[in-house]
């Protein structure tokens, strides 16, 4: 099934609100509960549910539970996706000591990098030389890396691990990586998204809302 980007970004964004009202002791949810939570119209939640056959019922909502377990499924979410990072320099280190992913069933596995001063394969969270990535994610059998590395060196990191079997990449790299038919990229560039922001801060029309 092929669906649009920013529907799986709301799925996420639904179960992390459903998440919150569990915590409050909410049992039973509805798309308008949902919809005020994530910005969206409480059709938009009925219509991303349907592609997936999720169903409620006018008077009874949601079951949280349910739904949760349900998107859970859907993202992946109901085992544990082993990941790989390629650079461990400061976005690198930065991901590394996240204590958030455990919760979101997403554990990082190992970190590569070429500097031998950052190097350290007996540590809870190892640090291997680059070369060896390609065998540890076959060994391991990974299907998921963060590219975390200087633009120079991001399309041969990119090439190494789409030889060695990863289908889905996290790009931190200063450089937009295009995907193949055999991979899915996800390109973050930290700068531009601190320009965009920048710029609407100060920009008159934002002002004048204010």
């Amino acid at each position: 099934m092929i669906t649009n980007r920013n529907c799986i970004i709301r799925l996420s964004r639904y179960k992390n609100a459903l998440g919150r009202l569990k915590q409050m002791g909410f049992v039973k949810v509805f798309s308008d509960n949902l919809a005020d939570a994530v910005g969206v119209t409480p059709a938009q939640v009925r219509k991303d549910f349907s592609i997936f056959d999720i169903t409620g019922s006018k008077r009874g909502g949601y079951q949280i539970d349910q739904l949760i377990e349900k998107l859970n499924h859907i993202l992946g979410k109901d085992e544990l996706q082993k990941v790989v990072i390629a650079g461990a320099g400061h976005i690198g280190t930065a991901l590394m000591k996240y204590k958030g992913f455990q919760q979101e069933g997403i554990k990082i596995v190992a970190v590569f990098d070429i500097d031998p001063g950052k190097l350290d394969e007996k540590a809870e969270l190892p640090v291997y030389p680059l070369e060896k990535l390609k065998s540890f994610v076959r060994e391991h059998n990974i299907k998921v890396g963060i590219i975390a590395v200087p633009d120079t060196a991001a399309p041969q990191v990119l090439e190494m691990m789409i030889t060695s079997g990863i289908k889905g990449v996290l790009n931190f790299a200063p450089i937009r990586l295009r995907p193949s038919q055999d991979i899915v990229i996800n390109n973050v560039n930290l700068e531009l998204e601190l320009e965009n922001v920048i710029y609407y801060m100060k920009s008159p029309l934002t002002q004048d809302l204010h």
